[in-house]
């Protein structure tokens, strides 16, 4: 199913209505969209709600500027219903915008100005029936989709936007699919709507995530890292227009998340496992790779995030979710020597599935956290008003 690309939808304005309609949260407890909805979280973390939706999981979110007029980044999250949900925020109530009705599962996720046809940056969203939508916003705070590619037979888990060809302008798409392959999708050249599909390599290990590193590609061009189910950190690069892979490291179980790290200085990546493990990749000034075992937790981690989320900006600080339903946060002093520690931050009410890291409240000098899996809804994790503001008065709800 597609919508006219052309126009934004009727129910625009309807929902800008209903975001400039301030409400207090007293007026509708557990609606985010009239106010915000608190949750239980430990001390020295807020927890509200961004969507509740229903029984239907959702399996990836990320925090991404969807509509350029706005300051504020949106809230994308994709269900097992196969819709995406781009969530606008306004004064602690979240305004929920409902695209793309696949059908089946979407799980990747990528946004890039890959497509010259467009204006500015688009959102791609993946789905298990092999389908690759388009996502386009509207000034008017409108969305529309299509599809763009059909992968017959291939489950679409993890898409990815970078610049990967110094040849061509802008930003290319990559699928990662399920049976294991790498596709490229690229806008028509002959006029006609719609996108190639090309199947670049075939292999057996299922790409399960990835993270783009700027600038790490030959002349310039951006690398990919990945973790797959068959074990392996990966990083991608296209060298005259053909995947190389280089193998960073490798474990005799499924790699499912990645990310890295938000900070000046050496490449740090972070790997999660299905078996609970997070290990620390360091790469040195001269190329060598160093691991470090961090964490061993419950079966089942699938969520890892990088940022600040210590007043102190020198510790270093990595969020992890999974199937346990607790949100943890691990914790080492600044000079790096010391050992992690680890706290429970807040506890969902089901298994996770996906964290995310991004700046959506600045009454603290921290970064914020989205986390979504089968509880079936979207939890924001903040730290309070003046956390390391210093003197700033606040208040302390």
């Amino acid at each position: 199913m597609t919508t006219n690309r052309r126009a934004p939808p009727a129910c625009a304005a309807a929902l800008l209505a209903l975001a400039a309609c301030a409400a207090a949260p007293g007026d509708a407890p557990g609606d985010p969209t009239r106010g915000e909805v608190r949750l239980d979280a430990a001390d020295g973390w807020r927890a509200s709600l961004v969507l509740d939706n229903g029984a239907t999981g959702i399996w990836t979110v990320e925090p991404l500027q969807v509509f350029g007029q706005f300051a504020s980044p949106e809230v994308v999250g994709l269900d097992d219903a196969g819709r995406c949900q781009v969530l606008v925020s306004y004064s602690g109530k979240w305004t929920p915008l409902v695209t793309v009705h696949d059908g089946t599962w979407l799980g990747g996720l990528a946004q890039g100005d890959v497509d010259p046809r467009v204006p500015g940056r688009e959102l791609y969203v993946g789905a298990e029936g092999g389908n690759v939508h388009q996502v386009v916003a509207y000034r008017e705070t409108g969305l529309d989709h299509r599809r763009v590619a059909h992968l017959a037979g291939h489950e679409v888990h993890t898409l990815v936007a970078a610049e990967l060809d110094p040849a061509r302008a802008g930003d290319e798409l990559i699928a990662f699919t399920n049976p294991g392959g790498l596709w490229r999708l690229a806008p028509r050249a002959d006029g006609l709507d719609g996108f190639t599909a090309e199947l670049v390599e075939a292999f057996p290990g299922r790409v399960r995530d990835a993270e783009v590193l700027r600038g790490e590609g030959p002349g310039g061009t951006d690398a990919i890292a990945t973790v797959a189910r068959d074990g392996r950190l990966s990083l991608l690069r296209f060298v005259d227009g053909r995947p190389v892979w280089e193998t960073v490291y490798e474990r005799p179980m499924g790699l499912g998340r990645i990310a890295r790290r938000r900070a000046e200085g050496p490449l740090v990546l972070y790997s999660g496992a299905d078996d609970g493990l997070l290990v620390r990749h360091r790469r040195a000034a001269d190329g060598a790779w160093s691991h470090e075992a961090i964490y061993a937790g419950p079966q089942g981690l699938r969520g890892v995030a990088s940022g600040r989320f210590d007043a102190d900006p020198e510790r270093e600080t990595v969020a992890v979710f999974g199937y346990s339903g607790a949100v943890e946060l691990l914790t080492r002093p600044a000079d790096g020597r010391g050992p992690w520690k680890v706290e429970t931050i807040f506890r969902d009410r089901d298994r996770g599935h996906w964290i995310a890291a991004g700046e959506l409240d600045g009454r603290n000098a921290t970064d914020e956290l989205v986390a979504s899996g089968y509880g079936a809804r979207i939890v924001l994790l903040a730290r309070p008003p003046g956390y390391g503001l210093g003197d700033v008065a606040h208040t302390s709800d």
